[in-house]
């Protein structure tokens, strides 16, 4: 934890056995998305990995890894002014961070269609990633159920808020 009064978390979601697992992963990982990736990249699963995060009350990443293809959505593009990792993002996108007095509103980067094949389709990942009423981890509670693998998320989420 990096602050009492918010919760930045790194969470792998992986398959294995036919039941989804999850589990925290360090928190400095919610700084350097190259750490992040390549942590996703040494989990063995059934398919893709996931990873979720969540950084303090502004944002989100989802990734999906397989192999050498790395998915990425952020949920919004101005927490590149003060986060690392969400301009790291922008970075692997190719998409320019854009200067404050250019945006004044929420917007989402990335593969909207990043968990479609799950049952999350785009308008739903980006209705959600758009709501201001929920927090980042809220949004990431809300995939995962959508998802189905709702309690390995909250069990890691609970071990790493003790």
């Amino acid at each position: 934890m990096t602050d009492v009064d918010a919760l930045d978390f790194a969470i792998v979601v992986y398959r294995e056995d036919d039941r989804w697992e999850a589990e925290m992963l360090p928190v400095g990982l919610t700084a350097d998305l190259h750490g992040l990736v390549h942590a996703l990249r040494q989990q063995p699963s059934m398919g893709a990995t996931i990873g979720l995060v969540a950084v303090g009350d502004d944002f989100f990443v989802a990734l999906r890894v397989f192999g050498e293809s790395v998915e990425v959505f952020l949920s919004d593009i101005t927490a590149s002014w003060d986060w690392p990792l969400a301009q790291q993002v922008l970075e692997l996108l190719d998409v320019p961070v854009p200067e404050e007095e250019e945006l004044d509103m929420v917007l989402p980067a990335g593969d909207l269609s990043i968990f479609s094949d799950l049952g999350l389709d785009e308008m739903e990942l980006g209705a959600l990633s758009g709501d201001l009423e929920l927090l980042p981890d809220e949004v990431l509670s809300s995939i995962a159920a959508r998802l189905g693998f709702s309690q390995p998320f909250e069990r890691a989420v609970d071990s790493a808020i003790g």
